[in-house]
């Protein structure tokens, strides 16, 4: 009798995952199409977030051009090619970007490497070009 009990209770622990699952989709789609929230705002939390979490790698800076920094690093001996959108810290990045290109330290997130900056508003990777 009692192993007619628990197959009861399965399928309501069922529908309360199912309910915890569709409440949490709601809820990450809420903040991601939340009226006000820009792209831009999303990328800057998104950097936020990466310095404030993040670990510290080293990369290579290969290019720079129309307001992208394109590197690549590895973790865990797997490699990633990635960019960043730096035209909104403008400030950030040298006058003659150019001369950045070679050795970076980024942060990545531990659990999404992929996810990762090379510089933000609060931290910065960049080496200072010579002067």
């Amino acid at each position: 009798m009692s192993a007619g009990l628990e197959l009861l209770k399965l399928p309501a622990v069922q529908i309360s995952a199912g309910a915890a699952v569709a409440i949490a989709l709601t809820i990450t789609a809420m903040r991601i199409f939340r009226k006000g929230a820009s792209v831009e705002e999303l990328e800057r939390q998104r950097r936020l977030l990466v310095n404030q979490r993040g670990r510290i790698g080293d990369g290579l800076i290969s290019d720079i051009r129309d307001g992208t920094i394109f590197f690549s690093y590895s973790i865990h001996g797997v490699d990633y090619q990635a960019t960043q959108s730096v035209e909104s810290l403008g400030e950030l990045i040298p006058m003659e970007p150019q001369r950045i290109i070679g050795p970076v330290m980024l942060k990545y997130l531990p659990r999404n490497p992929a996810n990762s900056i090379v510089v933000c508003e609060k931290w910065s990777g960049l080496r200072k070009p010579p002067s």
